[in-house]
């Protein structure tokens, strides 16, 4: 009687053992058209996602943002990696830029920073583009990264040969940018 109980009990245990492996497997074949259900579905919104988006509402510019047009640098930008940039003065509100890159257009509202420097900040407020008197730069600034880098305008680059051909003809200010470049430490004569 006792081997008959324990036959029971082990004949239980072996069936709730083998339950949870018999749920997994059963329902697989109903599982497979739900997928590709989604796959379909999962279609139409790729073809949505590839459609053009709707022009931003832009605003009038005030005068400090039409002045802050007027010092970004119009035209080709040779950058790193033999990639560039294009930026035009925006075709239907004046104050606003478009700058072509790759194949994305980014409208742009030129703002004037205390340091100088023009910043062009998206309207859709994806990316920004500095440009500073050596170079120019995209950035993503929902990501936090530079798109590219190291994007010089012809101005720019009349800019930093006009700063490199005073900087050889005067040689205190050469003195001076070796003293900024350098660890302080002057190599003693011997």
């Amino acid at each position: 009687m006792l081997f008959s109980s324990l036959r029971g009990c082990a004949a239980a245990l072996i069936l709730c053992a083998a339950l949870p492996a018999l749920a997994q497997t059963a329902p697989a074949k109903p599982v497979k058209p739900a997928v590709k259900a989604k796959a379909v579905a999962a279609k139409p919104l790729a073809k949505k996602a590839a459609e053009v988006l709707p022009e931003p509402v832009l605003v009038d510019a005030d005068e400090a943002q039409l002045a802050a047009s007027e010092r970004a640098h119009l035209g080709d930008y040779a950058c790193e990696f033999k990639q560039s940039i294009h930026i035009d003065k925006h075709p239907k509100v004046a104050g606003y830029v478009n700058v072509a890159w790759q194949k994305q257009l980014f409208t742009m509202k030129p703002v004037l920073s205390s340091t100088g420097a023009l910043r062009l900040e998206d309207v859709t407020g994806r990316t920004l583009m500095i440009q500073i008197a050596n170079k120019s730069m995209l950035l993503d600034t929902k990501i936090g990264q530079r798109l590219v880098d190291e994007c010089i305008h012809p101005e720019q680059a009349k800019l930093m040969a006009a700063a490199k051909a005073a900087l050889i003809n005067d040689p205190e200010a050469q003195a001076a940018a070796a003293a900024r470049s350098s660890l302080g430490i002057a190599p003693a004569a011997n």
